[in-house]
């Protein structure tokens, strides 16, 4: 990794103005959008209480980010080895940061601000895989999960959303209610397993399996639900869809096997 270190150096310095530059952004659309929600036609109160919420909580995770970056910098600089893993996760929260705040926006016919920012956080997320070497299978399994976690925070907004609106059947309300965090806990399950693929853990695969089950229980709720009400395709079933084809990866031989290649450095 040593011979990468100014690559590693330029790379979270980008990251931690990169948080900068989601704090400027996030702050100037902010009541924007949520002003845009109330006097859109028909208004959606609903969606800008959701608004409120998300872009408040990508706010402390991206913003939030650039601390990490700091301290990867420092890592990098100091030639420590786990620098570059942490450096993923710093990105992982940066793309989610600048990926979401553009669906709300987009819906009113406002500029996708933040995009840049998810632009940008993709592109250090490959320069970080790139110096922890990651082999190209495992780079694979990790972008399809960053998939699964980016899809399962977006189901857990629009419960929020979802929630407010359903005045009509008591059972679903209170399905919503319930299954809310589920979607959430999954996301940050996805996150944590990706962390473990990095760091080598054998806790990867059950966890990969416990966020992927989570995935499936709130995400097929709301997509069939939304199914009955809009009888079409739910743009909610891409995240449960994604962690169902995880889950039985996970459970195969073949992923084990991916992973003590990865842990042992042995790939054929």
């Amino acid at each position: 990794m040593k011979k990468d270190k100014y690559l590693g150096i330029i790379i979270s310095v980008i990251g931690i103005f990169t948080g900068l530059l989601l704090f400027y952004l996030l702050a100037e659309n902010y009541m924007t959008v949520v002003n845009g929600k109330i006097s859109s036609i028909p208004p959606r109160p609903d969606e800008a209480l959701a608004v409120k919420i998300t872009y408040s909580m990508l706010g402390w995770l991206g913003i939030g980010a650039s601390g990490l970056w700091g301290a990867v910098l420092y890592g990098f600089i100091k030639n420590k080895e786990w620098s570059w893993r942490y450096g993923k996760i710093a990105a992982a929260l940066q793309m989610l940061a600048g990926f979401f705040p553009t669906i709300p926006a987009k819906s009113i016919h406002l500029p996708a601000a933040t995009m840049p920012v998810f632009i940008i956080a993709t592109i250090l997320w490959f320069g970080i895989m790139y110096i922890g070497k990651v082999n190209r299978k495992v780079l694979i399994f990790l972008f399809i999960a960053g998939m699964a976690y980016v899809l399962s925070y977006v189901n857990g907004v629009a419960i929020i959303s979802k929630y407010q609106t359903t005045t009509y059947n008591d059972v679903w309300k209170g399905m919503y209610a319930v299954v809310f965090a589920v979607t959430w806990f999954a996301s940050a399950a996805w996150l944590i397993a990706s962390f473990g693929v990095l760091t080598r853990k054998t806790y990867t695969i059950p966890l990969g399996i416990a966020a992927a089950i989570m995935s499936m229980t709130g995400g097929y709720t709301l997509a069939i639900v939304n199914i009955m009400e809009v009888h079409r395709f739910s743009m909610f079933l891409p995240a449960p869809l994604i962690s169902t084809g995880l889950l039985i990866y996970l459970c195969f031989p073949s992923a084990e096997k991916l992973l003590t290649q990865w842990k042992n450095k042995r790939f054929i």
